[in-house]
């Protein structure tokens, strides 16, 4: 086998499957025997593979194949772990670990529409979700689909030294209070804070909602501003208001001196940059015609901007020819 010269690491797909195809052609993958791979490089996926997109069996099959193939590694995102605990039945069998809520039906929609007549791979892609790690640490970076908490990657790796969910922390996982529950939510989602009473955030992807996503690498953080991480922007002047104590020890920190660190999650907009010189995120809202991102790391410790490589998701990508689309069926 070739020695492996570097990863290529893939932010939050979402059904986009043919722009995947259209990245890793520009990466420089090919496809040999329904499988796309590079000469001398792997790939890594943040997770997040499913959901809202045109092509979500497509990004799932071209990924999974990666992976089963030793093309790529791959973490857990948390509309992965939504559709496991969506369509996992609760202990007394009346319902779903995850409730059939108007919101939790519509986040999910189009990935069951899109497997729909195709059950038997539904349930044998929920039996692989099941084997993805939540956590990649590797030599010289380290990847985690929404936050790196070292005290929760350390309690979920005691549980589970191959950072994947078994039966038993999933269910677990879904009752906030239990420790399952504190290292999905932190690992997968990120940390969140509650905004005041009677204010809420209309976000861009019709949601309503009364927190906001922050971030994880300010040392001190003394204001909403100087943690706030999405791209919905704070009400009124809430950008000042100071941080409580409590609020500021809920927070994780993963500090300048730490491995190169790669995460998902957050709809960043615009040309892809870098947030510290050990910090990037990936996720630059491909499903609403932004761009799906790669970061091509070859080992350096401090990141370079100009390592990113990207492509715009056309507003047609439903119907435009795929000629390097993989058959699913």
């Amino acid at each position: 086998m070739n020695r492996v010269e570097g990863y290529d690491l893939i932010g939050d797909v979402h059904g986009c499957g043919a722009t995947l195809g259209a990245l890793l052609e520009k990466l420089g993958y090919h496809q040999r025997g329904g499988v796309y791979r590079h000469p001398r490089r792997k790939a890594i996926f943040l997770g997040d593979l499913i959901d809202r997109g045109p092509r979500i069996r497509l990004a799932v099959t071209i990924a999974r194949r990666m992976v089963e193939e030793g093309e790529a590694l791959i973490v857990m995102g948390n509309h992965e772990y939504n559709a496991l605990a969506y369509c996992h039945p609760d202990g007394d069998g009346q319902g779903w670990l995850r409730p059939h809520s108007p919101r939790h039906n519509r986040i999910i929609k189009e990935t069951l529409e899109q497997y729909h007549d195709h059950p038997a791979e539904w349930d044998d892609t929920l039996a692989w979700f099941m084997q993805i790690p939540l956590v990649l640490d590797l030599e010289g970076l380290r990847v985690v689909h929404a936050c790196w908490d070292h005290a929760l990657v350390a309690a979920l790796k005691a549980r589970l030294p191959e950072a994947r969910m078994d039966d038993a922390f999933l269910r677990e996982s879904v009752h906030p209070g239990t420790e399952a529950f504190r290292i999905l939510d932190r690992l997968t989602r990120g940390s969140h804070l509650r905004l005041p009473e009677n204010i809420s955030i209309h976000s861009g992807d019709g949601f309503t909602r009364q927190s906001f996503r922050t971030h994880f690498w300010a040392r001190h953080p003394r204001t909403y501003g100087d943690v706030v991480f999405q791209p919905d922007n704070l009400p009124g002047d809430l950008e000042w208001r100071p941080l409580s104590r409590g609020e500021r020890e809920s927070l994780s920190y993963y500090g300048p001196e730490e491995p190169p660190l790669f995460i998902g999650h957050y709809w960043c907009e615009g040309i892809p940059a870098l947030p510290t010189h050990n910090i990037a995120c990936l996720d630059y809202s491909a499903v609403k015609f932004g761009r799906l991102v790669a970061y091509r790391w070859s080992g350096e410790a401090r990141l370079n901007a100009d390592h990113f490589v990207w492509v715009e998701v056309p507003r047609d990508e439903q119907a435009r020819p795929r000629p390097w689309e993989i058959d699913c069926d």
